[in-house]
């Protein structure tokens, strides 16, 4: 019996002691989408006054916000087609872009703007109080 009891106890501490497989997500969830929306829609929203100037090299330093935000606010799958006419928005700012047309480029990014919920946020100094969520943003 006292080798049996020791057969079971090697055997137990065998199990735990092997690393179990992690179950990820991808780290999506609500938060991070916020976070997303308003890190990235903040600074597409900061460049309303590059397009209203038709300052296309601003907007093209940018290019990554679009991108990221395009990425951030739309992660899962049931966000496809929302995610795919953002980068259609994204794809028809730049070709106005490349094509020099100011008026074209105040359309696409009204149009991008308006159909993607982007709202520019009021901006928060440490003289004034905290931030909006962390010391990181």
């Amino acid at each position: 019996l006292g080798q049996i009891t020791a057969g079971v106890v090697g055997v137990a501490a065998g199990v735990v002691g092997v690393a179990q497989p992690a179950f990820a997500d991808g780290a999506v969830s609500k938060v991070t989408i916020q976070r997303s929306r308003a890190v990235y829609g903040n600074k597409v929203a900061a460049l309303e006054s590059a397009v209203q100037s038709g300052d296309f090299a601003a907007i093209a330093e940018s290019k990554n916000a679009f991108i990221l935000f395009n990425s951030g606010a739309y992660p899962r799958v049931k966000d496809k087609a929302l995610k795919k006419a953002a980068i259609e928005q994204t794809n028809a700012i730049f070709t106005a872009i490349r094509a020099g047309d100011k008026a074209a480029v105040k359309s696409a990014y009204s149009s991008y703007v308006a159909a993607n919920g982007i709202k520019s946020f009021d901006s928060v100094s440490t003289s004034d109080g905290q931030g909006y969520s962390s010391d990181f943003d």
